[in-house]
């Protein structure tokens, strides 16, 4: 296939695209959220056929950072589903934001945050990829993940539709971007037995990646797809194999027809591998084949999630550049890979509150609502990250374990309905209840522990070896402190470097500028600790 046939569509890749005006545009991904953006007013592009159940959007009008550009460039009514160029502007934080619902979007309520954005029409409509051949094509930096296609060499697929799943795993590496700082991607060929072509490490531009899958061979065999699926999650994304640290890892499975084997199980080793599976299936069994699948409900099982995101269908493999787009724009949404380990998904974060007389009930609001927002920047699941809290005066109450609740929206309803306490300050005391009780039942778990003390005065009993005795369990711990808190004793609480770790303010209102730093204080010392 000519080169230049694997271009079109390429105005999504994660980089630069020029309108007819000449302005430049940056083009960005479903869930790109404003605080992701680094210019104060900035164009950049949204893709078309976004799902519109997933966006999270803040607001109306005026929109928290939190929110996704794109979703809220569809709320606003600035673009529709088929996504098109938008103006961004970085606005001032804002102290409440509506829910309105509008073309098809729920936006949400949210109390305070540090930054918002507007979104307006750009008049950058007509677009061009700014680049026609790959060897001038800007790689993605934007979009990373390590990518394993799993491409069927089967009989069942046989040698001409082999040739033309090439061509289509050809299309998504050009779109991908390829780079050393963006997506890098290696091939893994599924027949009786499983061979891996060429790993991560092997090519990081696309011409070489093209050329590379240009020469696969057609290995022939049973679809043996479980067998191959196992055997990539175990040895592919090795270090030593050019897997890196902190990146999404994915394989895309490319399934003609139905498996030979059992594939259940696969699924779940690439789950505990921290693997997101994706499975492309192509013309699905007819009525007489099915009796020959073992399982009919295969893809569901094996996927990292059953949610609809992780399953993709093509009715055949002619025809299908219209589908690249989509499969693209999933593979670079790095909030859904529910299966990576990631700063956002895999860790374990206990508040410990100062519920003391000093403290005032308006202002315990105003920490709930620290915690809240906190909070919401987590993936919070079943098999994500968890969210606990305990309150303290001389005495200790646990408001909600890890356990107990594991959506974003029970957790979020659990904090606003804690009750003030009232009383003195024994922190200690508090560090060690939730060392033992909080972080107890979960010491041996997958997550990384952190815990944030929030404090607005002197403890009435030792912090130190408390502290201490948390950070030899493992438990990473920030502290925060207003008013009146001793910052020798804050600095005794906190982790490794204590700087970073150690927090103050003056007045209870300065929470929330806080919540930035916090957030990327606890996404550094994830990172830190998978080196």
């Amino acid at each position: 296939m000519p080169l230049a046939a694997l271009l079109l569509g390429a105005f999504l890749l994660c980089g630069p695209v020029r309108g007819s005006d000449g302005s430049v545009s940056t083009a960005i991904t479903c869930f790109t959220r404003g605080l992701d953006l680094k210019k104060e007013t900035e164009e950049v592009l949204c893709p078309a056929n976004c799902p519109l159940w997933q966006f999270y959007v803040f607001g109306d009008g005026v929109y928290a950072s939190l929110s996704s550009v794109c979703g809220a460039a569809i709320h606003r009514g600035v673009i529709t589903n088929a996504g098109g160029p938008v103006k961004v502007q970085t606005l001032p934080g804002q102290e409440s934001y509506p829910a309105v619902n509008a073309n098809g979007i729920q936006s949400q309520v949210l109390t305070r945050w540090a930054s918002s954005f507007s979104v307006t029409p750009t008049k950058n409509v007509a677009l061009e990829v700014v680049g026609r051949s790959v060897s001038t094509a800007r790689p993605s930096t934007d979009c990373k993940a390590d990518i394993a296609f799993l491409v069927d060499g089967s009989y069942n697929i046989g040698q001409r539709r082999f040739n033309l799943q090439k061509n289509f795993v050809g299309k998504v590496a050009v779109m991908l971007g390829i780079g050393t700082e963006g997506p890098h991607i290696g091939v893994v060929q599924a027949s009786e037995h499983p061979k891996i072509e060429f790993y991560l490490k092997n090519f990081t531009a696309a011409k070489e990646v093209l050329f590379a899958i240009k020469e696969l061979g057609f290995r022939g065999g049973n679809s043996n797809t479980g067998k191959a699926l196992k055997h990539t999650a175990q040895k592919f994304f090795s270090l030593e194999n050019g897997a890196r640290k902190g990146i999404p890892k994915i394989i895309v499975v490319f399934l003609d027809g139905w498996p030979s084997d059992d594939i259940e199980e696969a699924g779940i080793v690439a789950r505990e591998f921290g693997v997101n599976v994706f499975i492309v299936s192509v013309a699905k069994p007819t009525a007489e084949e099915l009796g020959m699948v073992q399982d009919i409900g295969f893809v569901d099982k094996a996927v990292c999630r059953n949610n609809g995101f992780f399953s993709y269908n093509m009715p055949s493999w002619f025809g299908t550049t219209k589908y690249v787009k989509p499969l693209v724009q999933k593979l670079c949404s790095h909030e859904q890979m529910l299966c990576s380990k990631t700063c956002y998904n895999s860790v374990n974060i206990a508040f410990l509150v100062d519920g003391s007389s000093s403290v005032g009930d308006s202002n315990f609001r105003l920490v709930l609502e620290f915690i809240s927002n906190v909070a919401k920047a987590f993936e919070i699941s079943d098999i994500g990250s968890k969210i606990a809290t305990v309150q303290f005066t001389y005495d200790q109450r646990t408001e909600f374990s890890f356990t107990d609740y594991t959506t974003k929206e029970k957790v979020l309803s659990a904090i606003r309905s804690i009750r003030y306490m009232s009383g003195g300050t024994a922190t200690g005391d508090a560090i060690s209840f939730t060392t033992r009780n909080v972080f107890g039942p979960v010491k041996d778990g997958p997550n990384k522990n952190f815990l944030v003390i929030l404090t607005d005065g002197q403890s009435y009993d030792d912090v130190r070896g408390p502290a201490a005795a948390a950070q030899k369990a493992g438990i990473t711990v920030f502290s925060v402190g207003v008013a009146w808190a001793p910052l020798d004793d804050l600095k005794d609480m906190a982790s490794e470097p204590r700087d970073s770790h150690t927090f103050f303010t003056r007045e209870f209102t300065g929470l929330e500028q806080m919540i930035p730093d916090i957030i990327r204080g606890i996404c550094k010392d994830f990172l830190d600790s998978k080196q």
